[in-house]
């Protein structure tokens, strides 16, 4: 089973490991569009500091984060797992995994990136901020920049699986399943489950989403479990309360809605 993960907004500070090599990453058939990312950004970081918080939209008090991508190339590492911070990896919790379950997470876990691409949970990597969302001068849109090279290696890194996609929008469009892979792909949402005058409403949540999605996936790791076509009952059995949704047509991935009644 494949898991893709979204990143986090805040992050934790760069290591003290060596530098980044990018030779060491996960996925080497991206690494020359991580190469050119890698340069616009650090050019774009050390020049002008007004165009550089523009172009990477960060607010006045995140202006720091421009000195921290300037640093990219000489900035300590520390493995990716412990870079994203934030509610999802909080409640994934990766540090208080059982040792076959962190071995599990280092091979089934990746996460997309607006600046690697994606990258697996035990990958070193520097401390950064560039989200999916940002749109390099020279290189365009992220997300549609990532399309070409992730379609040529995700197929590979799928493999013969399950996919549990748990991106948000941003970071999805960089890399769509299509085919057979789309076929055994699981889109996961979650819905918020209340009563109104007698009558269930159910609605999409945000920040709480992350929670579940987190939550969720340690459960599986925990268990071992390796699911196919089995997912829905595997992940009833681990207490979640969820529904799944047939594609429209084939070649398209299956929707999967995990339903919560309390957020926290």
């Amino acid at each position: 089973m494949l898991v893709l993960l979204p990143p986090s907004e805040g992050k934790a500070a760069s290591g003290r490991g060596a530098p980044l090599k990018p030779e060491s990453l996960s996925l080497p058939g991206l690494a020359d569009a991580r190469a050119a990312i890698l340069d616009e950004l650090v050019e774009l970081c050390l020049g002008d500091e007004d165009k550089a918080r523009e172009v990477l939209g960060l607010s006045e008090g995140l202006r720091g984060e421009i000195a921290k991508n300037a640093e990219l190339r000489t900035a300590g590492t520390r493995p990716a797992g412990e870079i994203y911070t934030g509610v999802l990896y909080d409640a994934l919790g990766l540090a208080t995994l059982d040792t076959a379950a962190r071995r599990r997470a280092a091979t089934s876990l990746l996460v997309f990136s607006g600046l690697w691409g994606a990258v697996r949970v035990g990958d070193r990597i520097p401390s950064y901020r560039c989200s999916m969302g940002v749109k390099l001068p020279g290189l365009g849109a992220l997300n549609a920049y990532w399309r070409a090279p992730m379609a040529s290696v995700m197929p590979e890194a799928a493999g013969e699986g399950l996919v549990l996609d748990l991106r948000s929008s941003a970071y999805a469009g960089a890399w769509k399943p299509a085919g057979s892979v789309a076929e055994r792909t699981a889109s996961v949402r979650v819905l918020h489950s209340r009563v109104v005058d007698g009558v269930e409403k159910r609605s999409v949540v945000s920040h709480f989403n992350k929670a579940t999605k987190g939550r969720m996936v340690r459960d599986l790791l925990l268990a071992g479990a390796r699911p196919k076509a089995e997912l829905v009952e595997v992940l009833r059995d681990l207490g979640h309360t969820v529904e799944a949704q047939a594609p429209g047509r084939a070649g398209r991935p299956w929707a999967l809605d995990v339903v919560v009644t309390e957020i926290h």
